[in-house]
């Protein structure tokens, strides 16, 4: 579902293919077959159509495509594509299919009314902005450190090739922004100064300070010295060719044209049309028919509730002072930053999944095979980056990976580590992909399957988890917990405020500021995130909401019966679902369990 809306993530014109697969009604095992050869027909000309999707899943065959998503011509491919297999599936008689592909049909249909719908929308004339970008992907691929392999010298032949088609998307780019400032579908201008330093920063002077020539300098040793050489030359005619003149291209599109046209408002609501892409961006993100108005609602009761929450564990330490004053003493005393390095942060974190790892075996009965690893994110994404999971690849080469910013490591707050590692690693964000792409027995569609209402919520669901693991063992940490709960429920009030309120970046800002433990930088970054993400925001917590409501309301029916690791793995073995379908499952599973 993410590609729709994040049109801006690959390139490379693609050939629509024209082959329709012959379905009609017949019997239960015609039905099976004709709906897995239907689903494997689709993700695998899915791979085709967005090859960095397939290099991130650890499907190498594309590695060195790129197809220009943002294009117009692209978008009417994608149209042919979902009507095609929407017709499809719905030419074939699913009333004998099992439980299992009842519920890939269900997802199916979902996704490609999902799809279609989104096109309506002038996502394309948005190609750039501070947090989700090719302009920001194409660096960590070209890297060596991403989701791209070096290990061949076919491995570095398919970067160049990929690399080589950057300047077609850029053009398409800049054709789509002028685009969009002809018809008003711009950036916000604080969005625009953001990106700038992003772009500048591939303009360095010496080539083999290049983050691009960075996979140079890493070459195995079992290349021979004329592929070397070879290798090197290339990469240094392509940083030359391409990478300078593009970025330089692009940074004085936006710094000299586009900036000046940018627009003073905040939410995407005042685009033309916006309105309704916002609501669209409530229910995509969501995955729910919930209002915006709903959700605001919402929000405000949470923010109430953690506030009072809060204010129990301040008590519970001591500390004389109101909440706003906790909140700066957690954010300057000395006690909370005992880091002078960035190794040291990193091995904090290794620290508490040591601790967690004897209780995790009480909450899951099967937890995931994949490799984990911990580190820090790349300097030049760093300044706009959040901590983040980057999943494993399919075949196992490429570990899940979590990323963490560490502008200044005396700075870094202790505070809020735990939590962060739960949500964003284990059992978090790790547990909950991997477990996902393990499960052969899904269609390969499912098993790379996203939804954020689902995936973060588990993610801040298992923030929640922190004590039954034996992690929350000072009041801080445990207050760090309330505070990423809390930010969470604040966002349900500033992404609606922002996109169907008319809040102000300046006001959502300050709602921030006097909510929850964080400094003006931090929530500036946070807000003008969720102004370039609209409705982004929103499923964290209205998953969380859904997973921990599904919980009590079990624990409550099933009493005795009720077992947390049963639980845990029926909310997981199925991998990403809407959260109406999740539900649905629950209460089957739930059926069983009382008998």
């Amino acid at each position: 579902m993410k590609k729709v809306l994040l049109l801006g993530m690959s390139c490379f014109l693609f050939s629509c293919s024209n082959n329709q697969h012959k379905t009609g009604n017949t019997d239960g095992d015609n039905s099976s077959k004709q709906l897995a050869k239907l689903l494997n027909d689709y993700w695998e000309e899915d791979m085709q159509l967005f090859p960095l999707d397939a290099t991130s899943h650890g499907d190498y065959r594309y590695n060195d495509k790129l197809t220009i998503t943002i294009a117009d011509s692209f978008r009417d491919c994608l149209q042919h594509f979902y009507t095609k297999y929407q017709n499809e599936l719905n030419a074939i008689d699913t009333t004998s299919l099992n439980a299992d592909e009842k519920i890939s049909c269900k997802l199916f249909r979902y996704e490609m009314a999902m799809d279609l719908e989104g096109l309506k929308y002038h996502s394309n004339y948005l190609p750039i902005n501070q947090f989700w970008s090719l302009t920001l992907d194409l660096p960590q691929l070209g890297s060596g450190e991403g989701n791209q392999p070096f290990k061949s010298v076919q491995d570095y032949d398919n970067f160049l090739k990929r690399l080589s088609v950057f300047p077609a998307w850029a053009d398409t780019a800049i054709a789509n922004m002028r685009k969009g400032m002809a018809n008003g579908w711009v950036l916000p201008h604080t969005l625009v100064v953001k990106v700038l330093p992003q772009l500048k920063a591939m303009l360095v002077k010496n080539d083999t300070a290049s983050i691009f020539y960075a996979p140079i300098k890493k070459m195995p040793d079992s290349f021979s010295a004329d592929a070397k050489q070879r290798l090197t030359a290339a990469y240094t005619k392509a940083i030359d060719s391409i990478v300078l003149p593009v970025f330089g291209k692009l940074y004085t599109f936006m710094q000299q044209e586009y900036l000046p046209k940018s627009r003073n408002s905040s939410g995407i609501s005042d685009v033309p049309g916006g309105k309704e892409y916002y609501d669209y961006c409530v229910r995509y993100w969501t995955t729910t028919t919930f209002s915006a108005d709903s959700i605001y609602s919402i929000g405000l009761n949470e923010v109430t509730r953690l506030t009072d929450e809060m204010n129990k564990i301040k008590e519970q330490t001591g500390f004389k002072g109101d909440l706003k004053a906790f909140f700066s003493y957690l954010n300057s005393d000395k006690q909370f930053f005992p880091f002078t390095t960035p190794k040291q942060v990193i091995d904090s974190f290794w620290n508490i999944k040591k601790q967690e790892d004897p209780q995790l075996k009480k909450l899951f009965n099967h937890p995931p095979k994949t490799e984990f690893t911990i580190k820090q994110t790349e300097a030049f994404r760093a300044a706009s980056a959040s901590a983040e999971y980057n999943p494993a690849s399919e075949d196992g080469s490429r570990p899940g990976i979590f990323y963490v910013p560490i502008l200044n490591a005396a700075k870094y707050n202790a505070t809020g580590m735990v939590t962060l590692f739960l949500h964003e690693a284990i059992p978090g964000h790790h547990y909950q992909i991997s477990i996902q792409q393990e499960n052969k027995a899904l269609p390969k569609f499912r098993r790379f399957l996203w939804y954020g209402a689902y995936g973060e919520g588990w993610a801040l669901y298992s923030e929640s988890l922190g004590k039954e693991l034996g992690v929350y063992n000072n009041p801080y940490q445990y207050f760090g917990h309330l505070s990423d709960e809390m930010h969470r429920a604040i966002r349900l009030v500033v992404d609606i405020g922002l996109h169907h309120k008319g809040m102000s970046r300046e006001d959502a800002i300050k709602y921030m500021t006097e909510h929850e433990r964080i400094s003006v930088e931090e929530a500036t970054t946070e807000i003008e995130r969720y102004m370039a993400i609209p409705g982004q925001a929103l499923s964290y917590k209205m998953g969380q909401l859904t997973i921990s409501s599904e919980r009590k309301r079990y624990e409550a029916q099933l009493g005795s019966k009720f077992d947390v690791a049963a639980f845990h793995d029926e909310v997981l073995k199925d991998g990403c679902l809407p959260l109406d379908v999740l539900k649905e499952k629950l209460a089957e599973w739930a059926k069983k369990q009382s008998k």
